[in-house]
């Protein structure tokens, strides 16, 4: 269908000062631009990534809109014969709008549960390098895209065609348990978009990657430091193995911070239901109510009662190879290629 990665995100908050400071000294974000009511951040060699609206009236926790990124114009224009035909109200992004969104050009539309997505292409890159808000090794996106979005919903039966049959995500794996929550991919990132169906609608998480397992720990150093911030406790993830912790953001919905997500076959994948939970270990999810953590929880021991282990993904230049030999471990390694 042509949509290759999410782009851009925005949000609304009702302080721009939170998020001043959450996105520079927590996230590690670069702030590039801020006006009255606008806050605009880089994360990479993008113009920028993250834009934040201040406005006191609206669901602090919606997302203001969703940039999806295509190929080139022709993609574009395929795109929006597509929605069309699906009758897709698609909106014509004016050039100041394309403009703001630092895109040559853009469109507009809503899912069917009224979320504000846009796709465009022609992305501006800026000539500077990134400079981080804090001292962090960087943020891994490039044609992963700058992470991904989980969205709560009322229906995930309701949306899902949306968004494999006309938007042409593909499917990942799903589970049931503790909730029910269906993972979607566009290109080898495990998922850029997910959906927890809660009975609300609203943004769930927004997640980041980092290039060191170290970036992560040192973040969850600084939210140990600030009363109500983690609300996922650190873990790792049973379908991407993404080792990470949700922080609550200013605008009422998580961010996941993480390291070694996993990289898949995109175009030779096969989905799967996830039965043993959605994380191998931690995670304890300050969010559920007292009778789903207890759920999860059981979830985890049983995963380690039977012994689920997944190799950690990482990057060359990002790992050095132990010296000398382990008896015990070369013994358990013969015995597992068996």
């Amino acid at each position: 269908m042509g949509l290759d990665s999410l782009g851009y995100f925005g949000v609304h908050t009702r302080n721009l000062d939170d998020w001043s400071s959450f996105g520079q000294k927590f996230l590690g974000l670069q702030l590039v631009d801020r006006s009255r009511k606008t806050l605009t951040f880089r994360m990479d060699d993008r113009r920028q990534r993250i834009v934040v609206h201040e406005d006191a009236n609206r669901e602090a926790n919606r997302a203001a809109f969703m940039g999806w990124e295509v190929a080139d114009g022709a993609a574009l224009e395929r795109l929006a014969t597509t929605l069309d035909a699906a009758r897709v109200n698609v909106e014509r992004a004016p050039r100041t709008i394309a403009e703001e969104r630092r895109v040559r050009d853009l469109i507009a539309f809503d899912d069917p549960a009224g979320n504000r997505l846009e796709a465009f292409h022609g992305a501006e890159v800026s000539t500077d390098p990134f400079v981080p808000g804090r001292a962090i090794s960087g943020f891994r996106t490039g044609p992963l895209g700058m992470g991904h979005v989980v969205l709560n919903v009322e229906s995930i039966d309701r949306l899902l065609p949306f968004y494999t049959e006309t938007l042409g995500f593909h499917l990942s794996d799903f589970t049931l348990r503790p909730f029910k929550a269906y993972f979607l991919h566009l290109n080898p990132r495990h998922h850029s978009f997910a959906m927890v169906e809660t009975g609300k609608s609203s943004v769930h998480h927004l997640m980041m990657e980092l290039y060191m397992l170290d970036d992560v720990g040192q973040a969850y150093d600084l939210a140990q430091g600030e009363e109500g911030r983690i609300a996922t406790t650190l873990g790792r993830h049973s379908n991407d193995f993404m080792t990470s912790f949700y922080a609550n953001s200013p605008s009422g919905f998580f961010v996941e911070y993480g390291w070694g997500g996993r990289s898949i076959d995109a175009q030779n994948w096969n989905p799967v239901e996830m039965t043993c939970g959605p994380s191998l270990w931690g995670h304890d999810r300050n969010w559920l109510p007292p009778e789903g953590r207890a759920q999860a929880r059981a979830l985890r021991l049983r995963a380690a009662e039977e012994g689920i282990r997944e190799p950690v993904q990482v990057l060359d230049g990002n790992y050095t190879l132990a010296p000398g030999t382990c008896i015990w471990w070369d013994a358990a390694r013969k015995g597992a290629t068996r």
